[in-house]
């Protein structure tokens, strides 16, 4: 733990450099930096060891000073909590742990007071197994609302509840059968979350409508917009047909439900009904089969369906043999997903930009060196990532570098997925995988001090709280100009006042390795370099690669990582220009001199 402290002094800023004024985006999302709250994780106020609402009103002075222009709030909406809020059984109530309406509303309030927005998480490919909805449609084969739902019969010749009986071979993404036997009508129902997620039927348009009615509702209330949860999956395969070989880190079937034939007829008719009926609203949605080819479908202004667009691509690196099976990422593979959206979406697409949220776990764990050098590699994936062109969301806690939990136990886990796991494991172990890629990673409680429960509540914890919370944590950082908190503030102010950062274009930059993730954002008369060492060793950047397009005389350097960023010889302040070797986990960001 005493080599996670960052070395002296470590963070370079020149903080005149920037302009003065606030880059005007239109639209204003383009400049605009998204800060996501788990809120069940987020700040407890009650003593009941869960967050709640009150708790993020009380935490909203804390993210206007980091920065943030966007909160997007996990589901709160009532919920049996079988997934964690994602199992809804009434989308127009909050649900008794996090509060009610009202707090709710006022939340919503303070924080446009405050200057900040708020999105709401979205969850309409299903929802819980106690909304009425569903309790309606399982009451039987001729409820009015049967066919608002996927039931079907078993596959013929087999006994109904038994295993190969089920109407399809397709797996859950949580393990095991997508369907669910109902001995009550002897049909299944599909469920490609967990069994109390039952999916809603798109196909039927009384759900359209009773969908976008809702959504309405929340706009119309004062919700600044959405993030829609795994949209990609609403439109089925007609027929519902056997699934092929299961393609890691999907189970069997994903070819027949993920991008489905009227998906995209769906989201243009949901942006028609909701979102064109109240201009300005920030929508993002959520594609696990995303490529950077078909997210232009879900993210081309001109097709009239999202803002930008979540994808997995780089998050699911190395994980061929499946997600708790992954292998170490190859220097520079990365930086190669990242590059090839940002080639693709290009002028017309725009790219969510994120390394980790509540489904993933912690970026320095993953992609850094959290034992040898946590801080540099905290903030040298924060550079690789936040400057690119997109909106930058930041997960709570990775402002100040969390690690993830410590599960040595199967008692250590609370995530349904990886219960499942567990229940289908051989063995009292923790696998490796399963502890390193777990959901629960990303959901341990937010580290605001060094007491005993981070500061998070005054309760026992729903979930355990991490050791690491007596050293990283924020009161600590914020009282340290050079901390992983005050980095994430330099990147923010950064992307808010620098043109280039808002509007330009990106263009990788090849500096002789792979490790080095070096590009430049220009638009007309700002211009910004970003060079960065994605690994443990040093390197020397290819000067006549560089140097020919980007003369060291153009570049100040603005923000630098590492205290090879900056040395001072007889009072003299030396900084290194863009062909000079590069530190371990190293990040430089220059600005063009004016």
């Amino acid at each position: 733990s005493r080599r996670l402290l960052p070395p002296q002094n470590p963070m370079f800023l020149r903080s005149d450099l920037l302009p003065a004024a606030r880059v005007d985006a239109d639209p204003w999302w383009k400049n605009a930096v998204l800060y996501q709250v788990y809120p069940r994780s987020f700040q407890d106020t009650n003593g009941d060891g869960i967050g709640d609402l009150d708790g993020i009103y009380s935490r909203l002075e804390y993210l206007a000073r980091l920065g943030v222009d966007i909160i997007w709030i996990s589901p709160i909406y009532r919920s049996p909590q079988a997934d964690n809020g994602y199992d809804i059984s009434d989308y127009r109530d909050i649900d008794p742990l996090f509060g009610d309406l009202a707090a709710f509303d006022a939340l919503v309030a303070r924080a446009h007071e405050m200057g900040m927005r708020v999105v709401m998480d979205l969850v309409v490919n299903h929802t819980s197994i106690k909304h009425p909805w569903f309790v309606e449609s399982a009451s039987g084969r001729e409820s009015a609302r049967r066919d608002w739902y996927y039931w079907r019969d078993p596959r013929p010749g087999l006994k109904p509840g038994t295993p190969g009986a089920e109407p399809t071979n397709w797996e859950s993404f949580f393990g095991g059968s997508a369907w669910e036997y109902d001995p009550t009508s002897g049909q299944y129902y599909l469920h490609l979350f967990a069994r109390e997620q039952p999916d809603l039927n798109w196909e039927n348009p009384q759900v359209r409508d009773a969908v976008y009615d809702m959504m309405n509702w929340w706009l119309d209330r004062g919700v600044d917009g959405f993030r829609v949860d795994a949209i990609d999956v609403i439109s089925k395969r007609p027929g519902l047909p056997d699934g092929g070989p299961a393609r890691a880190p999907f189970g069997v079937g994903h070819e027949c439900f993920a991008d489905g034939p009227r998906l995209h007829e769906f989201l243009q008719e949901m942006h028609e009904r909701t979102f064109a009926l109240h201009p300005g609203t920030f929508t993002v949605g959520e594609a696990s089969n995303a490529s950077p080819e078909s997210a232009l479908l879900f993210c081309d202004p001109a097709r009239r369906e999202f803002n930008m667009l979540i994808q997995f691509e780089h998050v699911n690196l190395g994980q061929e043999n499946g997600k708790f099976s992954p292998r170490p990422l190859a220097h520079g593979e990365l930086a190669d997903v990242l590059t090839r959206w940002q080639e693709t979406l290009g002028e017309r697409g725009w790219n969510a930009l994120y390394l980790e949220n509540h489904d993933q776990p912690r970026a320095v764990a993953r992609f850094g060196d959290p034992q040898n050098a946590w801080f540099e590699s905290a903030t040298a994936l924060a550079t690789a990532y936040f400057l690119q062109r997109g909106t930058p969301f930041i997960y709570q806690g990775q402002e100040i570098g969390m690690l993830g939990g410590q599960f040595t136990r199967p008692t250590d886990f609370r995530d349904v997925e990886s219960l499942n796991y567990l229940r289908a494991h051989t063995g009292d172990d923790v696998p490796a995988g399963l502890a390193a890629i777990s959901r629960d990673n990303g959901r341990t409680p937010m580290q605001w001090n060094s007491s005993p429960n981070a500061g998070f509540t005054s309760g026992t914890p729903w979930i355990d709280v991490p050791a690491s919370a007596s050293y990283i944590n924020v009161e600590t950082q914020m009282e340290d100009s050079s901390s992983i908190y005050a980095y994430y503030r330099a990147l923010i102010e950064a992307r808010h006042r620098v043109s280039a950062l808002t509007t330009g274009s990106f263009e990788r930059i090849d500096a002789g390795d792979p490790a080095l993730f070096v590009y430049q954002r220009s638009c007309e008369g700002s211009a910004v370099l970003v060079a960065v060492n994605l690994s443990g060793r040093a390197i020397i950047p290819s000067g006549a690669l560089i140097d020919e397009a980007f003369p060291s005389s153009r570049w100040n350097l603005y923000l630098g990582n590492t205290v090879d960023s900056h040395s001072d010889t007889e009072q003299e302040t030396l900084t290194p220009t863009p062909t000079s070797s590069m530190a371990p986990w190293e990040a430089r960001v220059y600005l063009a001199a004016r």
